[in-house]
């Protein structure tokens, strides 16, 4: 994945084995297992070497003929990326031909696009922020999200360093500059990472500071420390456990990256120095090993593929055992010998391209459009005709609740001042109000209606992820506890209150699946009575104020993103039911039931549960009555939603006369 040169007396094995050691923390990652849950740090390790060696060749370049050939630096760039990275993107494209519904296609087709010209990383941050994007995790191109920072730092960087030669020659001036561009890189990814984390996460400037310190490595003089054998040793098992405990200790749900990947830079920037002293210590011992050679001139081969490999058998097997999760290792293993063996060594070394930059750049030109032509034409044809089925499935994905599609009334994570929206009309009867978060707004479509049928109107007090129950939850997209939830519901509960509607009608997330949703560190005995106790604190508010309250009980939690399932499942000639869940895995009964009686022990209060429109007594179905029931694991599609106006009307709205 990063800058490779051919071997030479310069070569270093520690570096070819360091990029093994990274690549097989992401690929246990992403493989899943378990035992190595930090292990996607090592692509800011990638990102350190990379500094590392660009800066090394681009200074001594630069103090060796006072000048940097920018074109020849990019043509070996192109030769060394270009081929290796379009054929895994075509490849993608076409098993996906056969495995992703047209519209899956379609969609994934765009990130394709955006790969093949290494800008998917600005891609994803927009899609980041939208609630409601398709699930980012089962796009086959998500990962070139790293090679495109890379890309992008190739090309501001030699830009950086004769600029810094320009100013003051020498190293000083150049250690001044990357220092400089470091610092400020660092200081706004760490505050971004806590407010806006997709930015600091995807956006190339805001890990530039990675690539700054491994420059800054390759600038410090080697003759330092290296007839100091015993400090040349304990950077490097220093910088070797700094990267087992990210390995080991660190996991997706952290505030990543801002200061926690200090740790697997810092880690990363020991061992590059303590093997630039060229001092045999152990762990430049260990990374010198074979296995880790091979896996280190495989490594960016590994990184294209691993990622394409799981994301498909994870479609093709809802639950992948280990045995089949060491098949597709196997399978990303020929794969990746095939294409370094094949495409990327014989075309990074060819002696006609190597002659003259123009030879490589022309073709790179014209490789990058290619991916970008293949993958704009395969987005506009998959969905060519489409199939009235998947038409059907597509649109009640995409169709928006009624609260929802009246805009602003589904309030973000940040905003905390509540917005109440009035539906119906001003001279009803009275009002009802729905609370809670987007497992309440999921059913406004069906309580709108059914209200306007009986001269109510409805109020909503809506927010992202934020439940009614007055209890603080861990948030999965700021990482960290939801306190704008907390603000927000309890000036909501005095509105209402103010307000005195007839009724309050509340649906929530189930808590079950809140907690198995919240960093592992962060569950405790003693949630389920907090939860208790924060959903009795919000009825009974309403209780004292003679309010009654209907609570809904949760929908199940399915086992798979049921609009893509469905989706596949016909294209491929099978029944919807194959995406159906147990009931026991989806329904929460356990927690219903807690639930349940905590409402009963509330005056006033009444518990609605649904449950049998989705689920019998074995299996919760996704596809009901001819229509999509769910847009996702667990949001209610909303032209399923709406054919349930009759069941709400009969169940919900006979809390009122109650």
């Amino acid at each position: 994945m990063t800058a490779q040169f051919p071997a030479s007396a310069s070569f270093r094995p520690d570096i070819e084995g360091l990029r093994a050691l990274a690549v097989a923390g992401v690929i246990a990652y992403h493989f899943g297992f378990t035992a190595l849950p930090g292990g996607f740090t090592g692509v800011d390790i990638f990102f350190v070497i990379s500094g590392y060696l660009i800066t090394r060749h681009l200074v001594t370049e630069i103090n060796e003929t006072g000048r940097l050939d920018l074109w020849r630096f990019y043509a070996r760039r192109a030769r060394r990326l270009l081929p290796a990275s379009l054929f895994v993107i075509l490849a993608t494209l076409v098993a996906g031909a056969f495995i992703l519904s047209p519209e899956e296609q379609s969609l994934y087709s765009k990130g394709a696009m955006f790969a093949s010209a290494y800008m998917i990383n600005l891609w994803l941050i927009r899609w980041s922020f939208d609630y409601f994007a398709s699930d980012a995790a089962n796009n086959p191109f998500i990962h070139f999200w790293s090679l495109s920072v890379e890309e992008q730092f190739y090309l501001a960087w030699p830009a950086l360093l004769v600029l810094a030669a320009w100013l003051k020659p020498g190293r000083r001036a150049v250690i001044l500059v990357i220092g400089c561009v470091g610092l400020v890189s660092f200081a706004v990814c760490a505050w971004l990472t806590t407010v806006a984390q997709p930015w600091a996460f995807y956006f190339s400037p805001l890990r530039a500071w990675e690539f700054a310190a491994g420059g800054l490595a390759t600038l410090v003089p080697a003759t330092l420390w290296r007839e100091r054998r015993g400090l040349n040793a304990t950077m490097a098992w220093l910088g070797l456990a700094l990267i087992a405990i990210s390995y080991l200790s660190f996991s997706e749900d952290a505030p990543f990256p801002g200061l926690l990947a200090l740790v697997p830079v810092t880690g990363a920037v020991l061992m590059l120095l303590a093997g630039a002293a060229g001092a045999s210590n152990g762990p430049s011992a260990v990374l010198a090993l074979p296995p880790l050679q091979w896996g280190g001139k495989l490594s960016y081969s590994l990184y294209l593929w691993h990622w394409p490999v799981i994301v498909y058998a994870g479609m093709l097997t809802a639950e992948l055992s280990t045995v089949q999760r060491l098949v597709c290792l196997a399978l990303t293993l020929v794969l990746s010998a095939f294409t370094y063996h094949v495409i990327e060594n014989p075309i990074r070394r060819n002696g006609w391209l190597m002659a003259n930059a123009a030879r490589a750049l022309v073709p790179a030109v014209l490789l990058t459009g290619t991916g970008v032509a293949a993958a704009y034409a395969n987005a506009r044809l998959a969905v060519h005709d489409l199939d009235p089925e998947q038409r059907v499935i597509a649109e009640s994905a995409a169709r928006p609740s009624t609260a929802r599609a009246k805009g602003g009334c589904v309030l973000d994570f940040e905003t905390v001042k509540p917005k109440p929206c009035v539906f119906g009309a001003k001279d009803a009867e009275g009002s009802v109000v729905l609370f809670g978060d987007s497992h309440a707004d999921h059913w406004s479509t069906p309580l709108i209606e059914a209200a306007s049928k009986n001269n109510y109107r409805v109020v909503t007090y809506l927010k992202s992820s934020c439940r009614a129950s007055r209890v603080t939850t861990w948030n999965w997209r700021l990482k960290r506890d939801y306190t704008e939830c907390d603000r927000w519901r309890e000036q909501s509960v005095k509105d209402i209150i103010a307000l005195h509607p007839r009724m309050v009608v509340i649906s929530e997330f189930s808590i079950g699946n809140v907690m198995k949703e919240s960093p592992e560190e962060l569950r405790h005995a003693d949630w389920n009575e907090e939860w208790r106790a924060g959903l009795h604190w919000t009825l009974a508010a309403f209780s004292r104020a003679g309010i009654k309250v209907a609570v809904i009980r949760d929908v199940p939690y399915n086992g798979n993103y049921v609009d893509k399932c469905v989706a596949r499942a016909l294209w491929r000639g099978q029944a919807p039911e194959v995406c159906d869940t147990p009931r026991n895995t989806a329904a929460n009964d356990d927690i219903a039931a807690a639930e349940r009686d905590v409402v009963r022990s509330v005056p006033g209060a009444t518990y609605v549960d649904l449950t049998s429109q989705f689920c019998d007594s074995t299996t919760c179905h996704v596809f009901i009555n001819g229509k999509l029931a769910y847009r996702d694991r667990h949001h209610l599609a909303t032209p399923f939603a709406e054919s349930l106006e009759p069941v709400v009307e009969k169940t919900v709205l006979r809390v009122i006369g109650s």
